[in-house]
């Protein structure tokens, strides 16, 4: 019997979730003082495995355990963080996507998001070094006492960007770790979306299925406040995610939606054969020429596909005649696969 596990953190509610709506018994990687919500929700979490650290994944006790009760991951943003891609790389566990996809989510390195995009010839914003920075930025660095969370603040110009640099320096936000990796890109205004898709190999076509926005904090109550109070405060928000939002794109943009969408699964089967499996996530800003702009990647399921858990989402119901949660889908094809004889499509 087929069961289906996932790092528990991130996305892992609506893994569990799709998969009991599709009849598949679920197996939690908990960690110890992590596991609550995991033990609470009993009806989509057939079996809880509590671990000391997340990394015990990767040792060849679990991994033989998984095998032995024929799971197969559903990797996650937490799992590439805590894990790590070597590890996740030598499990004998299979997995649902091409695993070796999880690597390209950096911004650095031989493997990164970037390459990504410039195959797919699909526009992203500029990137700057430091003594190059003019106009407006976003500056992108892991904080020093949160590795696992990538930091971000927004300069104006080059003076304003020395300035917060130093002042988060100084208050301890970031260290000289978080410099060596940091990433200055060009601030893109416009309206933000995470666009949702899933690539199906048994369906053989590239799908839209949702699409989310972010809740971020201290942002969230810092950008209600008036611009005078904001000036007051000499502070700067911390864009850290603490959850998501449905939304939806307005119907004349669907077109460049798909396009950019096929063209990066493209680019993924030419750059880490055989490409992307299963569900993906392009970050974009809409400008106000109506241009899509990508300026992050999720080469796996996004973090905010919780946010249609239960309900479905709004356009997998085009496809499916009833709104699917991410969850559901990535079940589905799982399901599809097994009675097809096609899984071996699917898994690495």
């Amino acid at each position: 019997m087929v069961r289906i596990a996932a790092l528990a953190s991130h996305s892992a509610l609506d893994v569990f979730d799709g998969a009991k709506d599709e009849n598949f018994e679920t197996i939690g990687l908990c960690k110890k003082g992590r596991e609550r919500p995991y033990l609470e929700f009993k009806r989509i979490v057939d079996e809880c495995i509590v671990l000391n650290d997340f990394k015990e994944i990767a040792s060849e006790k679990i991994d033989n355990y998984l095998l032995s009760r024929d799971a197969i991951i559903v990797p996650n943003r937490s799992l590439a963080v805590y894990v790590g891609y070597d590890n996740i790389e030598k499990m004998k566990t299979k997995y649902f996507g091409n695993k070796k996809m999880l690597r390209w989510e950096e911004r650095t390195g031989e493997k990164n998001y970037y390459k990504l995009l410039d195959e797919a010839k699909i526009r992203r914003p500029r990137i700057f070094k430091p003594e190059e920075v003019e106009g407006a930025v976003i500056v992108k660095l892991p904080e020093a006492k949160r590795r696992v969370e990538r930091g971000f603040f927004i300069a104006v110009n080059k003076k304003d960007f020395e300035e917060k640099l130093d002042s988060l320096m100084k208050n301890g936000i970031i260290d000289d770790e978080s410099i060596k990796t940091m990433v200055i890109e060009e601030y893109i205004l416009g309206a933000h979306f995470n666009i949702n898709y899933f690539y199906s190999p048994i369906f053989n076509r590239v799908e839209l299925l949702s699409i989310d926005r972010r809740i971020q904090s201290d942002l969230d109550s810092f950008y209600r406040l008036p611009a005078e109070v904001q000036l007051k405060l000499g502070r700067l928000p911390r864009f850290i995610e603490v959850g998501h939002e449905p939304a939806t794109i307005r119907e004349s943009l669907l077109e460049k939606v798909f396009e950019i969408g096929y063209a990066f699964v493209e680019a993924t089967k030419k750059l880490e054969p055989p490409g992307i499996i299963g569900p993906f996530t392009l970050q974009v800003m809409v400008t106000p020429e109506l241009d899509l702009v990508v300026f992050d990647v999720a080469p796996r399921i996004g973090g905010g596909t919780n946010a249609h858990m239960g309900i479905g989402s709004q356009y997998s119901k085009l496809y499916f005649g009833k709104p699917l949660s991410l969850g559901r889908r990535i079940a589905i094809e799982i399901k599809e696969g097994i009675n097809n004889g096609n899984i071996h499509k699917i898994l690495t």
